[in-house]
Parts: C-alpha cells; structure tokens; sequence
C-alpha cells in the first residue's frame, strides 16, 4: 500500500521531499499537487513507470498524451527542438504557472513513449510542492491529470478521496491540501504559432 504524505507549499519538509526523491529514483509513481489539478507522474529515466502510468490511465504507451514536468526551462533543449525566440519568451513570461506549451519534440522523446512522437508538452507548474521535488531529482517528471471516474465532476480535488482510490495503484499520495478542479491551459505552438487548444484555468498574456 501507498504512502499519504502531507506536505505544505510555503514550506515542505526537506525530509519529505527526499524520500518522496528516493520513491521516484525506485522507479515509483506518486500522485502529487499542481497549480491546476491533482496528477500522477515518474520519473523520466524510468522506463518500467512510464508504463505502469499509461497501464493505470488505460491506454497503450505509444498513444498517451503525456506531458513533461520541469522545474524551470534550463532543461528545455534536451526534450524539445529549437524553440522560437517569440514563444521562449511567452513561456518565460507566462511560467511557472498553469499553461501546457506543445512544443517539437527531439529524439529524446519517442524513446519515453516508445513512439514517433513529434510534439510534447511541456509544464513548469506555480506549485512549491512539485517544483522542489523536481529539483531535489534533477530531472523532470512524465505527468498526466487524475481524472475522476464522475463525468460530471472531471477531477477529484481531496487529496484523502485520491489516495482512498490510488493507494494500490501508486506509490505514495501527496497531500498538498485541496486541489483545483480546471485543468491547465494548453497552448499549441509547434508551427512556430500561438494556438490555445484547450482553455484551462491559466489565462495567456500575449
């Protein structure tokens, strides 16, 4: 079973942090907060994970719409290709904060997904919680959302209702206090445009 892990966003435990870092560099899942909602990740070395996410959420590896978890952009050019001057700026300017940019993939990628993933995802999200764990680990996590099996409430937004349906199938829970229940904004630009496909929570400055 699962570990229910309380963590404060102002100021998580160092402690903590680490151990939920070990869990990860196991080749573990854990489900943690965001800016936007509740999501399930690993780390990106970890093929076995990867997996096990994209068997958890129902669907094959090679079709999941994944993103990458950053802790900031300095490690952008090792999963992406060249990024416009334009866009790199409205990624500065726009993160942290609840936006997922699809951006050209390089050949990193489509060995995470065993696919011939173009395009990926890329998310810095404005949480304390993920962004220290991500730092502690030195390298970004695979993430995708916890969505609800409600098709009227879309995500669950309790981390205790989480972890009451995750404990067998996770790692460990993070609890970092209630979730929101809109997901992030996702901003295409892979043709060098500016195309918000999916309206979230985030609001684009351009």
């Amino acid at each position: 079973m699962s570990m229910l892990i309380k963590l404060y966003e102002e100021n998580p435990s160092e402690k903590k942090i680490r151990s939920i870092v070990e869990i990860l560099e196991k080749g573990g899942i854990i489900v943690y907060p965001t800016d936007s909602v509740y999501a399930i990740g690993c780390d990106i070395n970890k093929q076995n994970a990867v997996e096990r996410i994209a068997k958890l959420k129902g669907v094959k590896l090679e079709k999941a719409n994944f993103s990458l978890l950053f802790y900031d952009l300095s490690q952008l050019s090792n999963y992406t290709s060249a990024v416009d001057n334009h866009v790199f700026k409205l990624m500065k300017k726009s993160l942290p904060g609840p936006f997922t940019f699809i951006l050209g993939a390089n050949n990193n990628v489509p060995k995470i997904f065993r696919s011939k993933k173009k395009t990926v995802g890329i998310r810095v999200p404005d949480n304390n919680i993920i962004r220290e764990i991500i730092q502690t680990l030195g390298r970004p996590l695979v993430t995708t959302s916890v969505h609800d099996k409600d098709e009227v409430i879309e995500y669950t937004t309790d981390p205790e209702l989480i972890y009451e349906r995750y404990k067998d199938k996770v790692d460990a829970v993070i609890d970092g206090g209630y979730g929101n229940n809109e997901a992030s904004t996702v901003v295409d630009c892979t043709d060098g445009g500016i195309e918000i496909i999916r309206q979230g929570i985030g609001v684009l400055e351009l």
